[in-house]
């Protein structure tokens, strides 16, 4: 499954505190293959991500039918470590 990761674009922030860092390094362990979505870094110019998602929040896992999965980082770090990931496909916001 190939999914795009929206994040912030502070790509070289890789501690495990960071939301983006947290869900990236999730997907890197569960060794799903994800394309990285760099987006602003100010809420206010993330009109595309709340477009796509209804929220201007990072990060945001996008399926390849283009339905979005959204949680707090640590939930979504957990399931995608659960290996859980395909079940919020299709779900929405």
């Amino acid at each position: 499954m190939a999914v795009k990761l929206h994040r912030c674009s502070n790509i070289w922030v890789k501690v495990q505190g960071h939301p983006c860092w947290k869900v990236q390094s999730a997907l890197d362990e569960a060794g799903i293959e994800y394309e990285v979505v760099k987006g602003p870094l100010f809420k206010g110019k993330r009109t595309e991500l709340e477009e796509k998602s209804g929220q201007r929040l990072y990060p945001v896992i996008e399926f390849e039918d283009g339905s979005v999965y959204r949680e707090q980082s640590k939930d979504m770090a957990a399931t995608i470590k659960a290996g859980k990931l395909d079940e919020k496909r299709g779900g929405g916001v």
